[in-house]
């Protein structure tokens, strides 16, 4: 396991041993009552025209494992199986699937070490928020993606725009309130590392294990989806923040999230 994936594991797994007693609280409740709980509307209505009905669902970084099981029990799908590299919260996905009855599956594992067990097995995959980051090499990972989809099966990425990756959030030295939407970093800035924890899921500041991220233009993402025999099929761009970090700047004419649709 490289280095800084070794690294990212140790620090998720930390946060989510300090997490907040909110942080996941709410999951069976919601997915009981709503339908497609947890995802955004633009993500919803996409999802609502996708054949998910008695489908194989996949999901790469599934985090506590509510989208998944959101999506299951909602698209009617016949199985659920989320990768996650943080095994505390793989642990906390299994429970949750056990409590609503849902035929979901949970995997600790680094996605680049994904084993040909799940080749061809997805007929429908999902990434959500927060994941793309992660990784250094993205033809690398969507070559594992690639694998575990079936021929004919379609990927939706709902994740944050490239371009927020120009901006300085609260915080941040080169941050001024004034300039909110004025760019401060390059748009081809490749790696960062941090201290600073997971907020959203603390909900606490603490110095934490070192968290080290890639940032990564919309040609790194077409052309890893591409080079590995996935067809972009739709590209949605939305002046809405979906990260949490750029809600002051809503609606403001900047592109803060996106949803890319592929096929292989």
């Amino acid at each position: 396991m490289e280095k800084y994936i070794e690294g990212n594991k140790a620090a998720w797994e930390e946060a989510f041993d300090n997490r907040d007693a909110s942080w996941g609280s709410d999951i069976v409740e919601r997915i009981q009552k709503e339908e497609y709980a947890f995802f955004n509307e633009d993500t919803r209505k996409l999802l609502q025209k996708i054949d998910t009905k008695g489908k194989v669902i996949g999901q790469f970084c599934c985090n506590n494992g509510r989208e998944l099981l959101s999506l299951v029990k909602s698209g009617k799908a016949s199985k659920g199986i989320g990768f996650d590299i943080a095994e505390n919260q793989v642990a906390f996905a299994k429970e949750k699937a056990s409590e609503l009855n849902l035929p979901c599956e949970f995997e600790a594992v680094n996605i680049y070490d994904i084993d040909d067990r799940f080749k061809e097995q997805f007929d429908v995959v999902i990434i959500t928020i927060g994941a793309l980051c992660w990784f250094k090499d993205l033809k690398r990972f969507f070559a594992i993606v690639s694998k575990c989809m079936k021929p004919g099966a379609v990927i939706i990425i709902n994740e944050q725009h490239p371009c927020t990756n120009m901006l300085a959030t609260e915080g941040e030295y080169l941050y001024d309130p004034e300039h909110r939407i004025e760019c401060r970093y390059s748009y081809f800035e490749h790696e960062w590392t941090g201290n600073e924890g997971m907020y959203y899921m603390t909900l606490k500041s603490y110095h934490s294990k070192t968290f080290t991220d890639f940032t990564h233009s919309i040609s790194e993402i077409v052309s890893g989806m591409c080079e590995n025999g996935i067809v972009i099929t739709g590209l949605q761009e939305f002046d809405y923040d979906i990260s949490g970090g750029f809600t002051d700047i809503n609606h403001s004419g900047y592109p803060l999230s996106m949803i890319i649709q592929g096929k292989k």
